[in-house]
């Protein structure tokens, strides 16, 4: 006990001394135990939790990276953390429910899925105000905002569909069917592709940018598994455009998809319900939120295997990185 009072203090110190930014340190939020865990990334042991309002899920920094912005879902905030201080130092209200969001490219406004009242919040960070809620179809669930700004894509759960929401009218302008259950978005580095993970029909699909057409579908089955076993949720594209890594959700497992073949290349075995995934700035390193195992999965990507897993807090959601520089 006493080394790890010691092990903090050190951690604490050090944050400060680096002005809590470019730490390395690793951050994953907890939805039921009401934290987010702090791991070391050389050690890749547990530096300390930080408590936060109940059930934090997505989270993002802020410009400067100095703070983390974190959606807790039961509490209709999005707390704010210091990286150096590792506390809880305000929140901005949300409408009921906020899942995921995003921060428009310059950090003035961000845009929350609120689940229970379907709707996507506009909140003006500086003035901790809601400026809008655009109604979108039941249970509003992923965000992401285009490189400009001008577009703010949303998925509906329940209705199937993936919303583009003008961001300067403030409405809904184009409404795109996909699978079941949509979940998570990201496009391709020049954007022409809007990839939007499917959890319940176990599919990706992928979407023309210029005319909102789904040009491609890639549907995962890992051996040994059942179709329903398979419900992906958390990808991420790497920087070159060239890999998905997409968490399996139920069926365990993450999937290495070729993005310009669309080739399922590898499936690695993880912990249980793999969700949401991080790459290291290198991207030599996946790092797998596993939900229903509590732990993170540490994948080394240069020969597809797991090199340790990290009991964190109960239902692990996100997995944040504060790169080094």
């Amino acid at each position: 006990m006493l080394n790890k009072i010691i092990y903090t203090l050190f951690f604490l110190i050090l944050c400060s001394s680096l002005n809590a930014k470019n730490t390395g340190l690793i951050f994953v939020s907890n939805e039921k135990t009401d934290d987010l865990t702090v791991i070391d990334p050389d050690t890749l042991e547990i530096v300390t939790s930080i408590p936060t309002s109940e059930r934090p899920r997505d989270m993002h920094f802020n410009e400067d990276r100095s703070l983390i912005y974190v959606a807790c879902g039961d509490d209709d905030v999005i707390d704010i953390v210091d990286i150096s201080t590792f506390t809880v130092i305000g929140s901005l209200d949300t409408g009921p429910s906020p899942e995921a969001f995003q921060f428009s490219p310059d950090y003035k406004y961000i845009y929350v899925s609120n689940e229970e009242d379907s709707t996507l919040g506009v909140l003006n960070v500086e003035e901790n105000a809601i400026m809008d809620a655009i109604p979108t179809g039941a249970e509003p669930e992923g965000v992401l905002t285009s490189k400009d700004g001008s577009i703010v894509y949303v998925t509906s759960e329940v209705a199937d569909m993936v919303h583009v929401v003008d961001s300067e009218g403030l409405f809904v302008s184009e409404n795109i069917f996909v699978g079941t259950r949509p979940r998570r978005l990201a496009t391709t580095a020049d954007e022409k592709e809007l990839w939007v993970s499917a959890e319940l029909s176990g599919e990706m699909y992928i979407i023309d940018t210029a005319s909102y057409e789904v040009t491609d579908i890639i549907k995962f089955l890992p051996p040994g598994f059942r179709d329903e076993d398979v419900t992906p949720v958390g990808f991420r594209l790497n920087k070159a455009g060239t890999k998905a890594y997409i968490g399996l959700g139920r069926a365990n497992h993450i999937a290495i998809v070729d993005v310009k073949t669309r080739e399922i290349e590898d499936y690695i075995l993880v912990g249980s319900r793999a969700w949401e995934v991080e790459l290291s700035k290198d991207e030599k390193t996946l790092y797998v939120a596993n939900g229903l195992s509590d732990d993170i999965s540490i994948i080394n990507l240069e020969n597809n295997t797991v090199i340790k897993s990290v009991a964190v807090g109960r239902v692990p959601y996100k997995v944040l990185i504060d790169y080094k520089e």
